[in-house]
């Protein structure tokens, strides 16, 4: 079950990739062709920003959809920076679905929840074991000079 989870977890971060690049490859077009203009800043630079900036998100999505993949294919995680990553990207989601419930609606915030749901769920299902066990019984500390500690 994991497995499936991992794979599509990586399958929805491909197209959520496509459709950020998408959006803002039409955004720049339009900002291009209808000659807007923010204070004074030359349309060309916002529309190479828009470019700029979807494609490095979308490549930011495909990296976690990679890293997601290979964990799915050797079937455990494979180390901590690809974690620290894969978190950094529910935390985007996270924010992202909080800002996009205003601009754009329930349903945008709704998908982005199952994105962050898939990877929070890609990240319990391949925790370390050392992580997921229960925790190590406590001894007690030991009393200065050596002797065991009283009991009532």
């Amino acid at each position: 079950m994991r497995k499936g989870i991992a794979v599509g977890t990586a399958v929805v971060l491909v197209l959520e990739a496509v459709g950020i690049g998408l959006v803002n490859w039409i955004l720049g077009l339009a900002v291009q062709r209808q000659n807007m203009s923010l204070a004074g800043v030359d349309t060309d630079l916002m529309a190479i920003g828009s470019w700029t900036g979807g494609a490095v998100f979308a490549l930011f999505l495909i990296g976690c959809a990679l890293l997601v993949a290979r964990i799915a294919w050797h079937d455990r995680m494979t180390g901590r920076v690809a974690r620290i990553v894969l978190i950094v990207c529910a935390v985007v989601h996270g924010v992202v679905g909080a800002v996009v419930v205003g601009l754009v609606g329930w349903a945008a915030f709704a998908a982005m929840m199952v994105i962050l749901g898939l990877l929070v769920a890609t990240l319990l299902m391949y925790a370390p074991e050392d992580l997921s066990g229960p925790p190590a019984p406590r001894t007690p500390p030991e009393q200065p000079g050596g002797a065991p500690p009283a009991t009532a």
